[in-house]
């Protein structure tokens, strides 16, 4: 489904690209969904890391222990 949006474009930038397609929505349409797609890449790297350090940090606790376990009062 697609529906019409305004966006605000630098001029020279538009006109620039009218040399290269006749059809500037759908190039955007491209560009846009390679961009979402490469940032929800990054999104779940970043993720993966995280979770990848909680992991060892728990390892080693459960190795090692942690400093607060020796003074906790509970």
């Amino acid at each position: 489904m697609k529906r019409a949006v305004n966006l605000s474009l630098d001029e020279d930038l538009v006109g620039q690209a009218r040399a290269f397609t006749d059809n500037l929505s759908e190039r955007v349409e491209i560009l846009l969904g390679a961009w979402l797609e490469a940032e929800q890449a990054k999104r779940a790297e970043a993720d993966r890391t995280l979770e990848q350090a909680a992991a060892a940090w728990n390892a080693f606790g459960d190795e090692v222990g942690f400093f607060a376990d020796e003074h906790s009062t509970l």
